[in-house]
This record gives C-alpha cells, sequence and structure tokens, in this order.
C-alpha cells in the first residue's frame, strides 16, 4: 500500500507534490531474446507482455491514479492502456519518458554490442557515454528528470499518477532522485512491468519503493529428474 508522506513530519514543513509511479513496460520479443530495441516502431508485448499489461491493470484498478503517462513507443502504450481502462482513463503520450536514444546501437542483439569497444564504456563510466548518432545517458536523465518535474507541477499534492517508460530511462531517474552518480547507474535493475514510486517535493523527492514486482515467483526450470550417474564402487 502506498502512503503519502506527511506535510509536518519532525517539525519541518514539506511543499508537496504528487507521487508517481514509474511503470516498465511489459516483456516484448526484443527483451526476451536480448535485443535493443530503442526507439524502433513496431515493436510489440509478447504474450507474455501482455499478460503482464493486464495484471498491472487488475493490481491499479483501486488505486486513485489522477493520470495515465506513457511514452509514445508501441510497447509503452501496449503497457499503460489496460492501466488506463482499468480507471476509465486514456493514455496520455508524453514525449520526455521516450527510450534512451541509442542510435546506430538501436536494433543490434546485446552478444553483438559486447564485442564493441564502447560496451565497456556504457557499463563502467556511463557519464562518457554517447552513442553513435544518439544521445548521451546525461541528456537522457537530464530529459527524464525534467519530463517528471514538469509532470509533477501539472498535478496537485494528493494526486497518484502513472507514467510508463523503460528501463534505462527509470534508472537514471532512480539514480538521480537517490543521488546515486550516473556512472552508478547500471548497478539497478529494473524488471519488465515492474513499478518504482516517487513521492515528490518542491525541491526534494523520496523513493517510496524500487523495482517492486506485482507477481513474485521463480523463473521455469526443467523439472525432469536426471539421470543417476553410475557408480564405480
Amino acid at each position: 500500500m502506498l502512503h503519502h508522506v506527511p506535510i509536518h513530519k519532525y517539525g519541518v514543513l514539506y511543499t508537496h507534490m504528487p507521487t508517481i509511479l514509474l511503470i516498465r513496460h511489459g516483456e516484448n520479443e526484443y527483451v526476451a531474446k536480448g535485443r535493443l530495441a530503442g526507439r524502433l516502431p513496431g515493436v510489440h508485448l509478447n504474450e507474455k507482455g501482455v499478460t503482464q499489461a493486464q495484471e498491472l491493470g487488475k493490481a491499479l484498478v483501486n488505486a486513485p491514479v489522477k493520470a495515465v503517462y506513457a511514452s509514445p513507443l508501441d510497447r509503452t502504450i501496449e503497457t499503460a492502456q489496460p492501466i488506463a481502462e482499468a480507471l476509465g482513463q486514456e493514455v496520455i503520450k508524453e514525449p520526455g519518458l521516450l527510450e534512451v536514444d541509442f542510435g546506430t546501437w538501436q536494433d543490434k542483439t546485446l552478444k553483438q554490442l559486447r564485442r564493441r569497444k564502447l560496451w565497456r564504456t556504457v557499463q563502467n563510466s556511463p557519464s562518457l557515454t554517447r552513442f553513435p548518432e544518439g544521445e548521451t545517458f546525461a541528456d537522457a536523465q537530464q530529459r527524464i528528470v525534467g519530463a517528471i518535474e514538469k509532470l509533477s507541477k501539472k498535478h496537485k499534492a494528493q494526486d497518484l499518477i502513472v507514467c510508463v517508460s523503460h528501463s534505462d530511462i527509470i534508472k537514471l531517474a532512480i539514480a538521480y532522485y537517490l543521488g546515486v552518480h550516473i556512472d552508478l547507474f547500471q548497478r539497478l535493475m529494473i524488471a519488465p512491468a515492474s513499478i518504482s514510486t516517487l513521492h515528490m517535493g518542491e525541491g526534494w523527492a523520496r523513493v517510496i519503493n524500487y523495482n517492486h514486482g506485482i507477481n513474485f515467483g521463480f523463473p521455469e526450470h526443467d523439472s525432469k529428474p536426471k539421470p543417476k550417474r553410475k557408480s564405480n564402487k
């Protein structure tokens, strides 16, 4: 259950803005196959992703959500739609929630990208990274934080809003509000269809929860018994 931080606590007066649910889109074949979709059009949720989106709608049906925003890409809109329908609302496209512009890395497999010299920089020194014909992580972080701040100012302090976005973008936002250096943001993980919550204030923010899955479970595994080894004794 989400709780708003009280206006007056420990003698300190806080100026409050809305609570934001940052939701990563559901699974698609690019996620399943380890391929970088980036901003490609026509990347749709797979069967598992559709189920995840429907479960998000069920989980939030009674939440006092005032607006549902989403990155304009297909997979984020398809994730946001069941949530909006459950709440009787429309999905509002927000360009600030767009995926990182990976430039020429887009549509490549992670296996291919790991062979490139830039890969080590991407993983270990993101602050120095600019994707070929794309943007920097710093630019992307500035963009998502700007979008969050803009949307926060559009809503009342008691409002709860949904923002459906992408893994790296949500990680960059969480890192910023936690005060984690951008070179360490790759240590964070954001699973498909997970929820991370920010409680916003004027010049401050609280990270209420992070990478929360609506369903917790272990991955499927082969349940067939392994053949016993013959003993040499």
